[in-house]
């Protein structure tokens, strides 16, 4: 074994531990949430702490979704995320492929004005927004969570670059059957263009289904509210019952997990076709 050869490999050993180490780092506080949520809450602060809950409470889960409108909040979540999906993926693949494949006036001046929106924290934009909101009368209402985020500069930049990466004879072969742009759009460049429409599912699945601020601001009606402001019902002034906050928090996280667990091969191929042409 040459001395360049056992540089090599100790360099990729010292890559693995670090990317181990910073692995169970991440890993860890779900590790804790999965336990503290099977504890009775007087053994929460035990110390030294255990791991492995004893006894096992496994009706924690049972009484965390019945103690706050679970199913009621799940479907709420559900539907405006499902929505606000259809939404995001309709105008960022469109717009996308307006802005690579097609001629208009001012087309990377707008671009610019896209990527621009990207860099404004959405902070900046939520006074604005919110008073827009009430001036259309949508306070209190799911349109609000909905429609503002319809449009995405991310999903919209990510296409683009996607659709960049295509080859033009792709567009050739379709104007020689007499195909617009409108009808290449939807015939070819839209179904091959799964990668990337998962990859922006998953962002903005994540973005709408632990979305906080915004939901607390504008819906005040109980049976409106979604999964993640209803995790405060568990706590209060005086008190936190932490194992039923920790189960009913590993409910809220498990649609989370398994849609990225199911889209992560799309997800990963998304992002390394959008990043082959710039």
């Amino acid at each position: 074994m040459t001395s360049k050869t056992a540089t090599v490999r100790a360099d990729m050993l010292l890559v693995y531990v670090v990317l181990i180490a910073f692995g169970i780092l991440m890993v860890v506080p779900f590790v804790w949430m999965l336990s503290t949520s099977l504890k009775d809450n007087s053994l929460i602060f035990s110390f030294p702490p255990k791991w492995i809950p004893d006894p096992i409470k496994w009706r924690n889960y049972q009484e965390a979704a019945s103690s706050f409108p679970y199913y009621q909040y799940f479907w709420n979540t559900f539907y405006i995320t499902a929505l606000t999906i259809a939404g995001v993926l309709l105008t960022s693949a469109l717009a996308g492929y307006a802005f690579a494949r097609m001629q208009f006036p001012l087309r990377n001046q707008l671009f610019l004005v896209v990527l621009s929106i990207m860099m404004i924290p959405g902070q900046v934009i939520m006074i604005p927004i919110f008073l827009l909101v009430k001036d259309l009368g949508w306070m209190d209402s799911h349109l609000s969570l909905i429609v503002p985020s319809l449009v995405s500069p991310f999903g919209i930049f990510l296409m683009r670059q996607f659709y960049l990466s295509m080859p033009k004879e792709l567009e050739d072969a379709a104007s020689i059957d007499g195909c617009n742009p409108i009808r290449t759009f939807f015939s070819i460049f839209l179904p091959l263009s799964k990668p990337a429409l998962a990859t922006i599912s998953v962002f903005t699945f994540i973005g709408t289904w632990n979305s906080f601020l915004w939901p607390l601001l504008l819906i005040s009606t109980k049976s409106k509210q979604i999964l993640t402001v209803g995790l405060l019902q568990f706590q209060n002034m005086y008190a936190t019952q932490y194992n039923l906050l920790m189960a009913a928090t590993l409910l809220v996280l498990l649609p989370v997990f398994l849609v990225y667990m199911f889209a992560q091969r799309y997800f990963v191929e998304g992002i390394a076709g959008s990043g082959v042409k710039g």
